[in-house]
């Protein structure tokens, strides 16, 4: 059975919440120290379900479980930065290197290019070879180093920002 790449909905949110709190608790490729609460996920979800949104959130799923999810959303909150847009990709710790990133990039990069979108960012927490390739493979460009920015597991870590440019 191959993997479905759909938009997410809110039933996804508690797989959404495993996957995505995983990653909180046990790595440092996301700077949230606590897990997500599923009445918090359900309510930062709210954002993807208008039609007429520009933001998209897609999930990877596998006979009946997420293997994955990706978004797009609000880069910064001033105005001026509404041209631009922030990406984002987990994928379930049982799948990762298995092209899910992929797949759930395509589909998000789909639903983008019907916008009026300038530029995407994503801002990848060092090292995160996997997700470096991931990003440059859909022609991201880093732009950027912020040393030292967050502070984890005892330990501070730098972000590389990376850059898409969606259109000239």
């Amino acid at each position: 059975m191959p993997v479905l790449v759909r938009h997410g909905q809110i039933a996804d949110a508690a797989q959404i919440n495993q996957i995505y709190n995983w990653y909180v608790e046990n790595s440092t490729v996301t700077f949230d120290l606590a897990p997500w609460s599923l009445a918090r996920r359900q309510e930062w979800m709210q954002q993807f379900l208008s039609k007429t949104s520009t933001f998209h959130l897609v999930v990877a799923e596998h006979r009946g479980s997420l293997t994955g999810f990706a978004y797009n959303a609000r880069f910064r909150v001033k105005a001026a930065y509404d041209s631009s847009t922030e990406v984002t990709v987990y994928t379930h710790k049982d799948h990762l290197q298995k092209g899910t990133g992929s797949r759930l990039f395509e589909k998000l990069f789909e639903y983008i290019a019907r916008t009026n979108l300038h530029r995407a960012y994503a801002g990848i927490a060092l090292p995160n070879e996997a997700s470096i390739k991931l990003h440059e493979k859909f022609g991201f460009e880093q732009v950027g180093l912020f040393d030292h920015v967050g502070t984890k597991f005892g330990r501070r870590i730098d972000v590389a920002w990376y850059q898409k440019r969606l259109c000239q």
